[in-house]
Parts: structure tokens; C-alpha cells; sequence
């Protein structure tokens, strides 16, 4: 038994689990069981990639709109300036979408990452999509790829200890900075 077992009472110890011990330490979170299970997917005719391009580009956080897909800040996002780029056309997976809006979505997102470099001085970004609801898709009906700015030193463990993201910025000044810093000619 470990000496530290006190120290760590109602742990369970990954040299005591019947398979290969790892280097890993498990943070036990069930309390996102609810999320993972029951998931918070709009009702269609709610779709808010569908609803945002009829509002306001300050109202739906848009800072650039193409002709096949345009870009908004997330409204819950990983950091200042995470951006999502979404087409129009309400598409589920990314082998749905057309060659014109995969090309947009590409280029969109090259230069989203102009943009955020020149604008918000980050130092890496990380760019995905989660497709389906069992990929963890927070809206999985409308296709959207995140692009989220990564600065050395941004993580911590606030989000899990406290169930709060700290942010540093107000999403309507990163909007303004992002949509004014965007290229005027799209490129």
C-alpha cells in the first residue's frame, strides 16, 4: 500500500487499477455526466449558425461574412478571441458541405488566424471541428470549425476546480478588435 494513502484518502490509486499503470493522474468529473448524456442540441428552427447572418454583425458577434460560410466569436469560448467559422447552409458534418464552402471555410480560417496573430499577439492556436453529438458537438446539426488563439501559460485548472473560465476580454471589444483588424478585401 502506498505511504501516502492517508494523504489521499477516497482516491483511488492507478498502481491498485487491474490494467498497466500509467503516468496519469484522473480528475474525476461526473458532474459533466449531465452534458455528455443529455447534451444542450437546439431545436432546429432554433439553429443560432442559422439565426446569427439575419442579425446585426454586433448582435451575433460576426466579424466577417464570405459568400459560403462567414466567422463570429463563440459566445462560450476557450479564450479571448475564439472564433468559429460556420456556412451558411445549414449542414451537419463536414462531408456534407460543398467544395465552394470548404474552400471558404479554409480560407476564412487562414486568415481568422492573420488576424488573431496581428490583433491579439498569440502564440499557437488550436482549429477543429467536433463532428456529431458523440464528438461532443455543442451545436452538432450546423457544421462550425473552432479556432482558438493559445497564448504559453493560458491553461490552468479554474475551469474545473471552480466550473468558471476566466476571460479576460468583453466579447463585444474582442468583436470590434477582430472585425477592424479584418482585411478589407478578405485576404
Amino acid at each position: 500500500m502506498d505511504t501516502h494513502s492517508d494523504e489521499f484518502e477516497g482516491l483511488e490509486q492507478s498502481s491498485e487499477f487491474a490494467a498497466v499503470p500509467d503516468a496519469f493522474q484522473r480528475l474525476w468529473t461526473p458532474h459533466r455526466l449531465v452534458y455528455i448524456q443529455d447534451g444542450q442540441q437546439p431545436h432546429p428552427d432554433d439553429c443560432p449558425f442559422c439565426l446569427a447572418p439575419s442579425m446585426t454583425d454586433e448582435k451575433a458577434l460576426i466579424v466577417a461574412r464570405g459568400t459560403h460560410a462567414y466567422v463570429l466569436l463563440n459566445l462560450f469560448p476557450y479564450n479571448s478571441g475564439h472564433l468559429l467559422v460556420c456556412p451558411y447552409r445549414h449542414v451537419a458534418t463536414y462531408d456534407e458541405a460543398s467544395p465552394e464552402e470548404v474552400a471558404e471555410i479554409g480560407s476564412l480560417t487562414q486568415v481568422a488566424m492573420r488576424v488573431l496573430k496581428a490583433v491579439s499577439h498569440c502564440d499557437g492556436f488550436n482549429i477543429g471541428m467536433n463532428q456529431g453529438r458523440i464528438a461532443g458537438a455543442g451545436i452538432a446539426e450546423h457544421l462550425h470549425q473552432h479556432i482558438v488563439p493559445r497564448w504559453a501559460l493560458d491553461s490552468n485548472f479554474f475551469p474545473i476546480i471552480a466550473g468558471t473560465k476566466a476571460i479576460p476580454r468583453l466579447l463585444g471589444d474582442v468583436r470590434r478588435e477582430v472585425a477592424e483588424g479584418w482585411p478589407q478585401d478578405g485576404n
